[in-house]
């Protein structure tokens, strides 16, 4: 087929060719399909954060049920306990059934959570175990970001992938700030039920578009063997540890946001609906942290980075003494800002590291070389899925340190010094393997890459 020829979509909208890293067939047509796919892919992952994250408003409102703050805190961790693990078996559907195939399960699986929330918010008699077991099957929306990013990597050539991931993930994040901006507006003049049948047309919406505007192509491929290989590796389990700082406490302290104001400062409860702009900051800044990962390495930009989520916690805690709600709501905003950069530069650090590791002791210019990359771009992918899924767990956590701590003192102080603890942890452990040079020999680091 000539590179110049357009990529005419086959039966049941399967892709045979598709050369995106041919500049001319990228130009010609490749250009139009994989921005499509794009376009219908943002909208069905940005759905699949809204309902993963509706409970951390819902959970506000449960009032009339008189549920401890502990039982409320463990209704808004499990959608992001379920959502993690789904994240890897998530990661292989498109391969597997076809992008655009799995996009229209995963968007109308999405009726499940939003149709079960309005029966158990309709009726007084739901009993507590139940809506365990209904925001559970939020965490469907969570598993969407893994599918959604690898089905993207595909159509996009190399050197543009960056740019389109970024724009994929961003757009997703965001739900969470939708879901919080929206929610409290729908509830209030709807009924809480609405929480849940707001998204049902929507949804509908999202995987009509996907069945009749995306693609599925016969060249992607993932293989479970290649992540087993990964969850070998020690480099994938330590940036699992810092993507749960970055990641898992953007996604943590963005749902645990509502809930601690209202048990925190009940006298200020109707700040709840301006609680949708701690995730919207830390959404919004994320590229912010890739781009000063290009020019200072991501290592580094971790690092300091670490140093800063620390001192945020330790000024939300000084808030919190202080019953101060100004300083208490300047500060979460603060440390939702700065886990949104580290989601930003641990991202941007991953390809870095396992590029660095395959082509180390190679010369540059060699066939061997080249060989090294490929091989360091196939490691990476492949980490990159068990990363973004262990990485979540700290969504589950955080809410669950907030309950514990609550439920135990009466104040969130023990979950913030174990907080601080674990990124003095992270900013150590990026330090010890990605920067120190003193003892390189005793203990290879890998801070001659600049990853």
């Amino acid at each position: 087929m000539a590179a110049t020829q357009a990529a005419a979509p086959e039966k049941g909208r399967w892709i045979g060719d598709w050369r995106p890293d041919d500049p001319v067939f990228w130009e010609s047509t490749g250009k139009k399909v994989a921005r499509r796919n794009l376009v219908f892919s943002i909208l069905a992952e940005h759905l699949g954060f809204t309902l993963w994250t509706v409970w951390s408003i819902v959970a506000v409102k449960l009032g009339s049920y008189r549920f401890s703050t502990d039982q409320l805190f463990w209704i808004v961790s499990l959608p992001n306990l379920v959502g993690s693990a789904l994240r890897i078996p998530y990661t292989f559907a498109p391969a597997r059934f076809g992008g655009r195939n799995w996009t229209v399960v995963s968007a109308t699986l999405l009726l499940v959570p939003a149709v079960l929330l309005a029966v158990a918010v309709n009726d007084p008699g739901t009993p507590y175990w139940a809506f365990l077991a209904i925001a559970a099957t939020a965490g469907l929306g969570g598993g969407n970001f893994a599918s959604s990013m690898a089905n993207i990597t595909h159509f996009y050539p190399q050197n543009r992938q960056g740019a389109a991931l970024g724009l994929n993930a961003a757009g997703g994040n965001i739900g969470v700030s939708s879901v919080q901006l929206l929610m409290p507006l729908v509830i209030g003049g709807f009924g809480l039920a609405a929480a849940g049948l707001f998204w049902v047309p929507l949804v509908l919406a999202a995987a009509a578009g996907a069945y009749f505007c995306m693609d599925n192509l016969t060249s992607a491929r993932a293989e479970p063997r290649e992540m087993a290989k990964a969850a070998g590796r020690a480099q994938t389990w330590i940036m699992s540890v810092l993507y749960i700082g970055t990641f898992g406490s953007f996604i943590g302290y963005s749902t645990a946001f509502p809930l601690l104001i209202k048990s925190q400062f009940p006298e200020h409860a109707s700040l709840t609906s301006l609680a949708f702009l701690g995730p919207l900051v830390g959404s919004l800044i994320r590229p912010v942290g890739g781009w000063l990962s290009d020019r200072l390495g991501g290592a580094s930009v971790t690092f300091w980075n670490f140093a800063a989520m620390i001192a945020s916690v330790l000024l939300v805690w000084r808030a919190m003494s202080a019953h101060d709600i100004v300083l208490f709501f300047a500060a979460f905003m603060l440390l939702i800002g700065t886990a949104g950069v580290g989601n930003g530069s641990t991202y941007r650090m991953i390809p870095a590291i396992f590029r660095a590791k395959a082509v180390l002791g190679v010369e540059p210019g060699t066939p061997a070389y080249e060989e090294a990359l490929a091989t360091g771009k196939r490691d990476a992918s492949a980490a990159i899925g068990f990363i973004s899924a262990v990485g979540a767990f700290g969504g589950f956590f955080i809410n669950r340190g907030f309950g514990s701590s609550i439920a135990a003192t009466g104040g969130a102080g023990a979950a913030l010094a174990a907080f601080a603890a674990f990124y003095a942890l992270c900013f150590t452990l990026t330090w010890f393997c990605y920067m120190r040079t003193l003892g390189a020999k005793a203990a290879p680091s890998l801070a001659a890459a600049r990853v």
